[in-house]
């Protein structure tokens, strides 16, 4: 099962940890993992290297851990918040492999 982890500050997603794997098919068969990677790595490319804010990342096998300084949340708020949106479609499309969770960082 793939772990979700949304961190909020102030209401406003600063960021997140995705964990595991979902287990939905065999590796690099694996539809529900390539949808929430592909998800992930989007919003991560897109606050790096297109908006050129500097966050942390760490990122290896099953895992991504992803902090938007919080001088930035407004600049990014909307990429958070779809992405939100997304996993959360993802989770209700298939519960088993998904849980999403807010917490504080």
């Amino acid at each position: 099962m793939t772990k979700v982890k949304f961190f909020c500050s102030g209401g406003t997603v600063s960021g997140f940890e995705i964990s595991g794997h979902t287990g939905a098919g065999e590796a690099g068969q694996d539809i529900v993992c390539s949808a929430v990677s592909s998800a992930a790595y989007l919003v991560a490319n897109t606050v790096l290297e297109v908006q050129k804010i500097k966050a942390d990342a760490v990122v290896r096998d099953g895992y991504m851990k992803f902090v938007i300084p919080n001088e930035n949340l407004s600049e990014t708020k909307v990429l958070t918040d779809g992405l939100v949106l997304h996993l959360t479609e993802l989770q209700s499309q298939y519960p088993q492999h998904i849980k999403i969770e807010r917490g504080a960082i």
